[in-house]
């Protein structure tokens, strides 16, 4: 009895300790939309990482460009190409903070995260409106927002300019569980 007790408590806290308060998003889900005059755009990507550290309402997400996945080849070979040439700029990554965060900032609701977003070379501080859903083992945040295609560095050829939207639309999804080295 005393053993049972005492493997229960090593493993109760042993559990506890090793999750710091970070959780993580393995197989996040960021996709984006282009509406065009000749063909809408849209492409998803399901290899998106994602940390929250539930202490400080830190975030951080990294994404590779090759990942994202069109219903065309041809489409996914000029965006990673002529776009946002991921032989060059491989990755996009976010770093921010939930504004105004406290121990109830990740209970479900709506909160917004700023930080600075590195996408093709450039990096620009944005603001996100995310929704928060939370239960007992699983905290979910999704949103969307819109990057304009210049503030990036992306240059569309002339000619394809009626072609591109000067804007694109961001949609995400995450699913964050404790975060176990």
């Amino acid at each position: 009895m005393n053993k049972f007790f005492i493997l229960f408590i090593f493993l109760h806290f042993g559990a506890y300790c090793q999750n710091d308060g970070r959780l993580i998003a393995r197989q996040g889900k960021v996709s984006f939309f282009s509406y065009t005059s000749v063909e809408d755009i849209e492409a998803t990507n399901n290899q998106v990482y994602s940390i929250i550290d539930k202490s400080d309402g830190t975030v951080g997400v990294s994404m590779l460009m090759r990942a994202f996945i069109f219903k065309k080849s041809l489409m996914e070979e000029h965006f990673n190409e002529s776009y946002v040439e991921s032989d060059i700029y491989p990755k996009t990554n976010f770093s921010g903070k939930i504004v105004d965060f406290t121990a109830d900032s990740l209970n479900n609701g709506v909160a917004f995260i700023k930080g600075n977003m590195e996408m093709h070379g450039a990096k620009k501080e944005i603001e996100i409106k995310v929704r928060i859903e939370s239960s007992d083992d699983k905290l979910v945040l999704m949103g969307d927002f819109e990057v304009p295609v210049q503030d990036f560095n992306i240059k569309v050829p002339p000619l394809l300019t009626p072609n591109i939207a000067k804007v694109i639309q961001v949609m995400f999804r995450f699913e964050y569980e404790p975060y176990e080295e």
